[in-house]
């Protein structure tokens, strides 16, 4: 009896130490992940922190880059000559001409720059593009030629004026294609800014 009360002593006495000692709490190794794994990275961290900063840089320049391209938009026709049906030709004033042209190569100048935030941006190995994302940068293969190809063409239209002739040939489609190019850009930007409920989920 004596032995039985000493071993039901002992269990007792091992059940309630058990108990008293607090349970393991759960890390990240009980996901199946490796030290290695969950190791502090500096270099991955320096990268997305630059890369971060760099495309809010983008983001901030191209809204302000849509005032003076919707500004040179809405300049365009002032700096068209008039004259059609027979009617006589009259080239658009200098200071028109001038004022529209500045306009544009700033707007060129600007949207330059931010796209070089963006393609400065360091990559993050294993990321993908997805959504928004995708449609932004689809839409570059639109407004990235049509900026390149509209301050040619209204050089090429703006020499044909200051000669005082009619714009003709390829330069005649300079309005038509900077518009496009405006539309591709406001589109874009509309596609990661818009509306952020729907297309920004945490």
């Amino acid at each position: 009896p004596d032995a039985i009360q000493e071993q039901s002593s002992h269990e007792a006495s091992s059940s309630s130490s058990q108990q008293s000692q607090p349970a393991h709490p759960p890390d990240l190794s009980d996901l199946g992940l490796s030290p290695q794994q969950t190791k502090p990275n500096p270099q991955l961290q320096a990268r997305l922190d630059r890369r971060t900063h760099r495309l809010k840089v983008h983001q901030r320049l191209g809204l302000v880059t849509l005032v003076p391209m919707a500004a040179t938009l809405v300049t365009g026709p002032m700096a068209k000559g008039k004259g059609r049906n027979g009617q006589p030709f009259v080239a658009p004033s200098d200071a028109n001409l001038d004022f529209h042209a500045a306009l544009g190569g700033l707007t060129a100048a600007m949207y330059f720059t931010t796209a070089w935030y963006a393609i400065d941006a360091p990559r993050i190995p294993g990321t993908h593009h997805r959504g928004p994302i995708r449609l932004h940068e689809a839409l570059a293969f639109i407004h990235g030629p049509g900026m390149i190809a509209t301050p040619i063409l209204g050089m090429m239209a703006y020499q044909q004026e200051q000669n005082g002739e009619r714009v003709h040939g390829a330069a005649s489609a300079h309005g038509a294609v900077a518009g496009i190019t405006i539309a591709a850009y406001a589109a874009s930007i509309v596609a990661v800014t818009w509306p952020p409920k729907f297309f920004h989920r945490h």
